[in-house]
Formats: C-alpha cells, sequence, structure tokens
C-alpha cells in the first residue's frame, strides 16, 4: 500500500475543500483507490464512516471526501461529541469489487494516521467489513456487539442504522411540533420517504407505528418490495415522482443531492427532515426552501443517531472520554433521542435569528469546534486562531511508500 498526501495548493482546486487538517490518496495492490479526509479534529478524534461507491472521476471522490468529512465536523459538533469531523470513500463497485484482502489494506489505511481519524460502517460497507478492517487498526468501530462485550457496559456497537432511524424519529416530531404548533401528531402526517433501506426502512416503521401515512420511493425494487412486506399498507412511486407527491414532510434517506433547483420546485410539502448526508445539492437552497415556505431540518443535525451510537462505542474500546459520558447503551440510546430537543432548539434559535435553519445550524456548529464549546473549554480566541493556522499545509503531494 502506498498513500499519496494532497496538498492545499492542489485541494484548493475543489470547491468542498475548507482547510482540511489531511487529506490522502491510497493505492492498494489490486489498483483500487481510496481516499480519506480529516477535516478538523479542535474537538477530538476525527470520526466518520467509511464507504464504498463507484465515481465517475477521481475528481468526484475527492469532492465527496471533502464535503462528507466536513459535514461530519459539524454533526459531531452538534451532537455534543468531543469529536471531529473525518470520512473514507473507496472507489469501487461494494458488490463485486470487495474482499476481505481490501478492507483489512483499508484497515491498515486507518492505522496510518495514528488515531487523528477513527472509521465506520457507511454505505456500501457492514459490520463484516469493520471486523476486516480491525485486523489492522484500533481505530474503528461499528463493530458486532459480541466483540465489544463487558458486564458494565451492556451492549454496544453494531449497525448504527437503526440509532439514526430512531434519533430522526424525533426530530421528526420536533419538526411537526414547531411548524404545526401542537395541532397536528403523526397521526395526523403524511410522510414520503426517498429510499427505504436500512435507515429508511427503520424510520418508516417508527413512524408507521405512530399511524403516519407513508409514500415510498426506491431505486431497488427489492428493497421496495421489502418494505411493503414490513410496513403494510403504503403507496409506491417512482424515482423520480417522489419530489412531486403532496405530503406533509418529504425524507429524504437516500444518497445525497437531492434538493435542488428542479426538485425542489416539485416538493409540495410543509417540511424537509430525513435521514441522507448532504441533501442539498448547494448551499444556497437552504435559502430557497425558506422562500418556498418549506421547514428544512439540517441534515447533519437530525441524522447523528448512528455517530452518537459509534461515538459511545469508541469511548467505550478506547478509554476516550473527556465529558465523562455513561457508557452504557441506556445512556447512549437517550443521547439518540435528544435529537429531539436539539432540532427544536436549532428550529427556534433560527426563527430568533431570522436566518434559515441550515445557516443557523452552521454557525452554532462553528462556535462549538472553533471554540471547543462543545467540551466546556474556555479556550483562548488569539490561541485558537494560532493553532488554526498552524493545521494548514503548503500545497503540493508528498509520497510516501
Amino acid at each position: 500500500m502506498s498513500f499519496t498526501q494532497l496538498g492545499n495548493e492542489f485541494l484548493s482546486n475543489f470547491e468542498s475543500f475548507d482547510d482540511h487538517e489531511d487529506v490522502r490518496r491510497f493505492e492498494f495492490e489490486d489498483g483500487i483507490v481510496a481516499f480519506i479526509a480529516v477535516h478538523n479534529t479542535n474537538l477530538g478524534p476525527a470520526l466518520g464512516g467509511c464507504r464504498m461507491t463507484t465515481y465517475d472521476s477521481e475528481a468526484d471522490a475527492i469532492h465527496d471526501v471533502l464535503r462528507l468529512s466536513r459535514g461530519m465536523t459539524y454533526k459531531n459538533a452538534m451532537a455534543g461529541l468531543p469529536l471531529g469531523g473525518g470520512k473514507a470513500v473507496i472507489v469501487g463497485n461494494h458488490r463485486t469489487q470487495k474482499t476481505e484482502e481490501l478492507m483489512q489494506a483499508m484497515g491498515a489505511a486507518v492505522e496510518s494516521f495514528g488515531g487523528s481519524y477513527v472509521t465506520a460502517e457507511d454505505s456500501g460497507t457492514g459490520e463484516e467489513d469493520m471486523v476486516a478492517m480491525a485486523t489492522e487498526t484500533s481505530y474503528v468501530t461499528g463493530l458486532p456487539p459480541e466483540m465489544l462485550t463487558g458486564s458494565k457496559y451492556g451492549e454496544l456497537g453494531g449497525n448504527p442504522s437503526p440509532l439514526t432511524a430512531l434519533g430522526c424519529y424525533h426530530g421528526i416530531k420536533s419538526a411537526i411540533e414547531h411548524r404545526y404548533n401542537g395541532e397536528k401528531e403523526l397521526k395526523d402526517i403524511h410522510v414520503s420517504i426517498q429510499g427505504v433501506g436500512a435507515v429508511g426502512l427503520a424510520l418508516g416503521k417508527l413512524l408507521k407505528q405512530d399511524g403516519a401515512k407513508l409514500t415510498i420511493a426506491d431505486i431497488s425494487e427489492e428493497g421496495i418490495e421489502a418494505a411493503k412486506a414490513e410496513l403494510g399498507e403504503v403507496d409506491v412511486v417512482g424515482v423520480d415522482e417522489i419530489f412531486g407527491v403532496d405530503a406533509d414532510i418529504f425524507a429524504p434517506c437516500a444518497m445525497g443531492g437531492a434538493l435542488n433547483d428542479n426538485t425542489i420546485a416539485q416538493l409540495k410539502v410543509d417540511i424537509i427532515a430525513g435521514a441522507a448526508n448532504n441533501q442539498l445539492w448547494q448551499s444556497h437552497h437552504d435559502q430557497v426552501l425558506t422562500e418556498k415556505g418549506i421547514l428544512y431540518v439540517p441534515d447533519y443535525v437530525i441524522n447523528s443517531g448512528g455517530v452518537i451510537c459509534v461515538g459511545y462505542e469508541y469511548f467505550r474500546k478506547s478509554d476516550y472520554n473527556p465529558q465523562y459520558f455513561n457508557i452504557e447503551r441506556g445512556s447512549m440510546v437517550a443521547h439518540v433521542e435528544s435529537v429531539g430537543k436539539i432540532v427544536a432548539d436549532i428550529l427556534a434559535e433560527s426563527e430568533a435569528r431570522g436566518l434559515p435553519t441550515g445557516e443557523t445550524s452552521d454557525a452554532l456548529a462553528e462556535e462549538r469546534f472553533l471554540k471547543g464549546a462543545a467540551l466546556g473549554n474556555d479556550t483562548d480566541d488569539d490561541a485558537n486562531e494560532e493553532d488554526l493556522a498552524n493545521s494548514a499545509q503548503s500545497g503540493g503531494m508528498t509520497m510516501v511508500q
């Protein structure tokens, strides 16, 4: 395995570059390429998942890992975790190109960061891949619970998707309360869900239990059939039709970038609240939604249940716990359920500031990770600015074997 460290001069060509601390390109023996990006570690090690998917070009993969890692910094800060933001992407088809040897090599890539980056499962990877990576690094989460047994901790670890859905569910309830001033409950609500994979399906089950009406769409016919079997009576529409469904809430739970000029123009909903990452195609679409009268719940806030889950797992196995969390399952689930209150606070603050919800959330997150507020630190502003300046890397690339 070899890696190339990508410098700021090269990365500045990407609009998603945001003074990332460390970005590396890895090439493995089978020719498969991966990228790992650490965005910011002011609050702690950069935690973010490892996804495996195809891209049209390496440039597209770099853009993706840059924006995803930045998003993790904001997500972890708003979730109240003592963690920074990072992400890994493997360029390839996870169904045909993923092997145990590849995932072990990816573990070695994670290890090369010496703990500044901690990985977890994401789209295209799962528990078995984390197990393979764990043979080469201890900086991995999302491991099967049986690997983390301990009577004083309870069950931690495993697939974080159900916890992502749980946090999203509580966030949706807060959004309903805010938008309708208590005049509607979930039993009165029609939700259109884009994507019924692991998280979308789990979210659908929680919503259906409370009596919500569901309309679903997914690119996979197999996924649709599985969802119908689990959810019972639901309406099914095509993937291009889901944006025009006349509903109360649109819940994006597929890949990112779903909300753009074309799709926003089709929306007939009051609220957008879903589990997908990077739902806005561009940042100004936050303002576009506000002008259209749609309440947008910032994606990295409402979908933070999964990272809370794997964060607690990492705290348990590493003994890194500067905020003195009670590291057991009950406390972790309670933290996930608090996503509802975080959403409520952001929506109220947005209204008070007269700013779009996404802009408000970004400002609150930056106040935390730029000043260390999530740790309760009295950080010296001048020293903090100096640290940020020192983290910038010079342009060019360095090859490491």
